[in-house]
């Protein structure tokens, strides 16, 4: 699909344009009525508020600092000052809700991509993306934004086209806009 004349954002906005836009409150009733359905599959990421269980001393909350190489391994820099580390079933993120802050949540609108997600660790440049993503059972994934007052696009959006690893750009036209 790649265009002459696109750049990375033009070729990211149509990318964009094929996926389904689900309200998220459609998801949160969806969830009240089949909870055992639905998993959240966002992987910790650097930066996240974390809650770690069987911590020594009484400071069981802080950041993720770093992520071992293999994923399995996560640096967390305690609320007062201490430096442990982790496997992932041992602490919580904290988030500020069941599902992401902004009123929208997508799926993909291609299988390519849902197979990008499910089989080439997609699952975990969509979380270093910053995406918080979601499994059904029967309807596969959703993935929404947490955030709002900010550029989706420069933000999310491009970032993910580019750990997508797509190339329907026009490298031409991406280099003159640099």
């Amino acid at each position: 699909m790649k265009k002459e004349g696109f750049s990375v954002s033009d070729a990211t906005h149509e990318w964009v344009k094929e996926f389904n836009a689900v309200p998220s409150t459609m998801i949160e009733r969806l969830m009240v009525y089949e909870p055992d359905d639905w998993m959240e599959v966002t992987l910790p990421d650097k930066g996240d508020r974390v809650y770690v269980y069987d911590v020594p001393g009484e400071c069981n909350q802080g950041y993720i600092i770093n992520i071992s190489d293999d994923g399995e391994k996560y640096q967390i820099e305690t609320d007062d000052g201490h430096t442990i580390s982790r496997n992932k079933e041992d602490f919580e993120v904290e988030y500020d809700g069941t599902l992401p802050i902004w009123g929208t949540m997508w799926s993909f609108g291609d299988g390519a991509d849902d197979w990008w997600l499910d089989h080439m660790d997609g699952i975990r440049a969509m979380s270093e993306c910053g995406f918080r993503i979601y499994e059904h059972d029967e309807f596969g994934y959703f993935f929404g934004i947490d955030g709002a007052g900010f550029d989706f696009y420069e933000s999310f959006w491009i970032p993910l086209y580019k750990a997508r690893g797509l190339q329907w750009h026009d490298p031409e036209t991406e280099k003159k806009a640099s």
